[in-house]
């Protein structure tokens, strides 16, 4: 299978690291980006001719297109993007400020989405590529304290699924990435928390937000595994439009399944009585 040519946000740890390096190590080419590169000049050192270290805030339009024009200009080609970059806000919907819902979106959402617009044009001249969003299982289901969090995956994953029917006449193929929880750094690194001052939310956000400190280092999911995951699915000649990882994520997606049938069952003669009457 001919190499290919990856570019990476958030590369510096976690599930973008662990990917940069399975990617690397089976001999496709990697532009692995970060905003502090530091952390990744060791892949440099590694894999000299299959790698470039770039500098990249998603939140900034020149930087993204910047990394897109050194991406091709270094290897010809783009080949996959994958969009991992991003943060976690943990706090009442009520108390997040306007600033921190904004910035999760800006990062979270809109920074994915102008990667995705600014690859696109060489996705539709060289007719393939293949987008993957890191979401998460708070698109599934949504919890308490993650309401913006969520909010940005899930509008992540709307665009994906309007995305991927636009594509596939040039052959663009899109996958949503769904983890659960994985040992990375999510929770110690790279979630904000928002101070609360009202007691109605400790039973609420402030349970999960124990929850999640009580997981930290314990999570059940391994990156490396989930970074072999990944690599299979754009492999596939069908990738899937969502792939899903981990037992508690899996488990997660069919009582969604289970419990939204029920519901639909239970309210279909009501929804269904709501079209016109023919004449």
């Amino acid at each position: 299978m001919p190499e290919k040519v990856w570019l990476i946000t958030g590369s510096s740890r976690g599930f973008g690291r662990a990917l940069a390096e399975a990617v690397l190590a089976q001999g496709d080419r990697v532009v692995a980006t970060a905003r502090d590169t530091a952390a990744l000049a060791d892949l440099a050192v590694r894999w000299p001719q299959t790698s470039l270290v770039a500098e990249l805030d998603v939140t900034s339009p020149e930087q993204i297109k910047k990394v897109v024009q050194e991406a091709v200009a270094a290897f010809g080609k783009l080949d996959v993007l994958v969009n991992n970059a991003g943060y976690g806000l943990l706090g009442a919907v009520e108390e997040c400020s306007d600033s921190q819902l904004r910035r999760n979106f800006e990062v979270n959402f809109f920074g994915a989405l102008n990667l995705i617009r600014c690859v696109l044009p060489h996705f539709r001249a060289q007719k393939s590529g293949h987008v993957l969003n890191m979401s998460a299982a708070a698109a599934i289901t949504n919890y308490p304290g993650f309401g913006v969090y969520g909010a940005s995956k899930c509008a992540l994953e709307g665009v994906s699924e309007s995305l991927a029917a636009e594509g596939r006449s040039f052959g663009l193929k899109v996958t949503i990435v769904e983890p659960g929880p994985f040992r990375t750094e999510f929770i110690s690194r790279s979630l904000e928390t928002v101070s609360s001052s009202a007691q109605e939310y400790d039973a609420t956000v402030g349970r999960f937000g124990k929850l999640l400190a009580g997981i930290n280092g314990k999570q059940a999911g391994d990156p490396e595994k989930a970074a072999h995951a990944i690599i299979q699915a754009v492999e596939a000649e069908r990738p899937p439009l969502r792939l899903v990882l981990g037992r508690y994520a899996i488990e997660k997606t069919r009582r969604k399944w289970v419990q939204g049938e029920a519901e639909l069952k239970m309210w279909e003669d009501v929804g269904a009585n709501t079209d016109a009457t023919s004449t």
